[in-house]
């Protein structure tokens, strides 16, 4: 008879492997149970905390036999916040972890199966992010939420945000105290100051983004003068008001406080001005390995026309414009079209065009007037693509799909319906842009049947 598993129960499990997030992975009486804070291979003594009717969560108690990659977590605040999901093992083990993940996705859910599938990890994985999104809650916490709950952990030093960051939140706490600023109370529906948001480029420069439910600013003379003594190379801050509830972190207006309301950043030997709203990723040495596996994928000789459907402020696109006849890019956030324009200007590239619209909706209108893209590109959002736009994308007989993904799930679940319309996986590569955490971004090649 199966052993049944009770809320609160310990018990003696070996450690099979990782789930998508991180955790490792054990079986009591045939039931799967996700255990924080385990390796593969390991044997633990456990404390389960949840029971669902097929699976259960669970905490390590006791390492009884710790897997040689076994580390003690750097990170004071690695299993109360939710942000990262192994400090607890050596980076080795978690590019192992990584692949894994990404080869499952390609193989179970996506029925591909890669020639090979290299990882390139970080050559640093400690303050790497160039962006951050505090969440902010009474009375003055700034810090980031406690995996899988909207309770807010206050976190003075992240090891792999930007030293700026951490600077501004500081002081924009500081200010918060000294002044009473309310901080947004998300069940109450009371409050002012939701989210802290910070940019960095590559020379330093930030730019700061207060998201609030109300647009007056109290003591904002006082709010300007302590994050520019927090960190002088601050360009902008920016009032972004959120009056809506629910987990959209910006709301639609947006009002400077000081300074410019954009940032200047350097990536692959282009720059990019890089509005608050606008896509772009938040590891950039890593995205520029990544961006050059999608250049590489894509093959162009300098004649081809290239269609992005998820083109953000124009990075792939315009990288890609400097190997191509004609680049399009199509982008659903009006703000990033216009830093996309811009940034095409600023950097002398004329053979780049630029629509704002619905991903679904410009595939299929490019298809209905004929446009045939030697390559489309695709770069997505987490839910990754609508059918309709792999059934566009197909109609318009690109000789190559280049597919850049956030989510190994969606990826593998599309490239079974780009398969279904003649555009099986060709190559795959994963890049860890985001060190520590559960996160991986995949770039495949999926390549016409002839």
């Amino acid at each position: 008879m199966p052993e049944e598993i009770r809320k609160n129960g310990i018990y003696t499990v070996a450690i099979e492997g990782y789930s998508s997030e991180g955790l490792g992975v054990a079986r009591i009486g045939g039931r799967v149970v996700f255990v924080h804070g385990a390796l593969a291979g390991e044997r633990c003594e456990i404390l389960v905390m949840k029971v669902l009717k097929n699976m259960a969560f669970a905490k390590v108690k006791t390492v009884l036999a710790p897997s040689p990659h076994r580390r003690e977590p750097a990170c004071p605040y690695f299993g109360k916040c939710g942000g990262c999901a192994y400090w607890h093992m050596d980076y080795e083990e978690e590019l192992r972890a990584k692949r894994q993940k990404v080869w499952d996705a390609l193989t179970r859910l996506g029925g591909q199966t890669p020639p090979e599938l290299p990882v390139l990890g970080c050559e640093d994985v400690l303050h790497y992010r160039n962006k951050v999104q505090y969440p902010v809650a009474p009375p003055d916490k700034i810090g980031f939420y406690r995996a899988r709950t909207h309770e807010v952990i206050p976190v003075e030093h992240c090891l792999i945000q930007s030293e700026a960051a951490e600077h501004i939140a500081a002081a924009v706490g500081a200010w918060m105290r000294r002044w009473s600023i309310a901080a947004y109370d998300e069940r109450a529906g009371r409050g002012w100051l939701r989210h802290l948001y910070v940019r960095t480029a590559a020379d330093g420069s930030a730019l700061v983004c207060l998201v609030a439910a109300g647009e007056k600013v109290r003591r904002q003379e006082e709010l300007i003068e302590a994050v520019r003594a927090a960190w002088p190379r601050t360009v902008g801050i920016v009032l972004n008001v959120n009056r809506r509830p629910g987990n959209v972190i910006l709301g639609d207006a947006y009002r400077t406080l000081w300074g410019q309301d954009f940032l200047l950043d350097t990536l692959c030997g282009l720059t990019f001005r890089l509005s608050v709203p606008s896509f772009y990723q938040v590891n950039r040495a890593q995205a520029e390995r990544l961006y050059g596996l999608a250049a590489e994928f894509a093959d162009l000789h300098g004649t081809e026309t290239v269609l992005d459907l998820y083109c953000g402020t124009g990075t792939i696109t315009l990288i890609l414009a400097r190997h191509a006849g004609r680049v399009i890019g199509a982008e659903i956030v009006p703000e990033a079209i216009e830093d996309a324009r811009e940034n095409a200007a600023r950097n002398g590239i004329e053979n780049a065009e630029f629509f704002c619209g619905d991903a679904s909706a410009v595939a299929e209108k490019c298809a209905a007037e004929g446009l045939a893209p030697d390559v489309i590109v695709v770069d997505p959002p987490r839910k990754g693509l609508a059918p309709e736009v792999i059934a566009a994308a197909a109609a318009m007989a690109p000789r190559r799909i280049v597919y850049v993904s956030c989510d190994p799930a969606t990826l593998g679940r599309d490239l079974k319906l780009f398969a279904a319309q003649g555009y099986p996986l060709r190559r795959a590569a994963a890049v860890d842009l985001f060190a520590r955490t559960s996160h991986c971004e995949t770039v495949v090649l999926l390549g016409r049947e002839m």
